[in-house]
């Protein structure tokens, strides 16, 4: 017989939730810093402003709910949402935007279905989601690296709505997306800020870089297992491969392009590892961290949106669960992953 657990995350270390949720946060800095560094002080507006937002919403709701509001805000959870929601918007976004994602990310995502613990989505990426979907003009005005050098918009633009398109510029996967009648070669031998990099570009490489180092320490401190990661990252090399002339006379980029471009280091270490909304045995993590990297580049070379990991990680969300109850022995019961923990290899 296996013991009920009172709630997930299942941690299988000597930290506590508190602590878990800090380290991961301090990971995130190298990644801040340098998109501080390539896309100036929005970054950092982002941040603020979503922090803030998450943690009143946090505080409100947990109110409304005669809980304990120290107890929700020292866990650090509504900041570790709203700090990876903050780094996957654009910089210079309208003031408004962090704040509705953060709100929705809190309180629909997360409260909703009972608090840390017991949602079935990653609030950051729901929170992501819905902002594109709902705000696809604000959420893909991304600038160019280091292009602000002469008059930088800054907090007064985002508070005042401005228009920033003279700063505007597709990202790389936003012009390999958008391909028309190019290979993508001849879009590296055209776009300055592609053909200033040795795989897609210097700021997306560095910053993908950065995430990767950040995964790599949480790794080591045992935050959490090897298997989604990894099986992300060799899936979504994989399938890119295949779909890959290995002369760039295709239309859908390099393997090694797709690695290091868009948020793919952040989703394979910060995002799909989340141990609330992905699977809880190995087995099960190695599908989950797989699917998300097929549906990935499905999303990327044949969908409608530029980068695919928030939509790929819903839907692997959504999925955990059979996932979850296919792969764990079912000699030792299981009736849920976000109750039982039934398998012997994970325990």
């Amino acid at each position: 017989m296996t013991k009920p657990l009172k709630s997930s995350p299942h941690l299988k270390s000597q930290l506590t939730t508190d602590q878990v949720m800090r380290l991961v946060i301090f990971a995130c800095i190298p990644a801040a810093l340098l998109m501080y560094q390539f896309f100036g002080v929005g970054v950092l507006i982002n941040l603020a402003l979503a922090i803030i937002s998450a943690v009143t919403a946090e505080t409100a709701i947990v109110a409304l709910r005669g809980r304990s509001i120290l107890a929700a805000l020292r866990d650090n959870s509504a900041i570790l949402t709203a700090v990876l929601l903050g780094l996957a918007l654009p910089a210079y976004c309208s003031w408004w935007i962090p704040v509705v994602g953060s709100v929705i990310a809190i309180v629909i995502a997360k409260q909703l279905f009972g608090g840390l613990g017991a949602n079935p989505f990653n609030p950051a990426m729901v929170g992501y989601v819905v902002l594109l979907i709902s705000f696809p003009v604000e959420m893909s005005q991304w600038i160019g690296a280091r292009e602000f050098t002469d008059g930088s918009p800054g907090l007064d633009a985002i508070l005042s709505n401005a228009s920033i398109d003279a700063w505007t510029m597709a990202t790389p996967l936003d012009a390999v997306r958008n391909l028309q009648g190019i290979t993508y070669n001849e879009l590296v031998a055209s776009d300055p800020q592609l053909s200033a990099g040795i795989i897609g570009s210097k700021p997306f490489e560095a910053i993908n870089f950065a995430f990767l180092l950040g995964g790599l320490y949480l790794l080591k401190r045992r935050i959490f297992t090897w298997h989604a990661p990894v099986a992300m990252l060799v899936s979504l090399f994989v399938i890119s491969l295949l779909f890959w002339s290995g002369s760039g006379s295709d239309t859908n980029g390099s393997p090694m392009f797709h690695l290091f471009s868009g948020a793919t280091m952040m989703g394979a270490f910060f995002i799909i590892t989340d141990p609330v909304s992905g699977c809880t045995s190995r087995r099960g993590r190695l599908i989950f961290g797989a699917l998300v990297g097929v549906l990935v580049y499905v999303i990327r070379a044949w969908g409608n949106y530029p980068d695919a990991v928030a939509f790929a990680v819903l839907l692997a969300n959504l999925s955990a669960p059979f996932i979850d109850y296919y792969t764990t022995p079912r000699s030792y019961g299981h009736t849920s992953s976000k109750i039982i923990i039934s398998s012997k290899e994970d325990a």
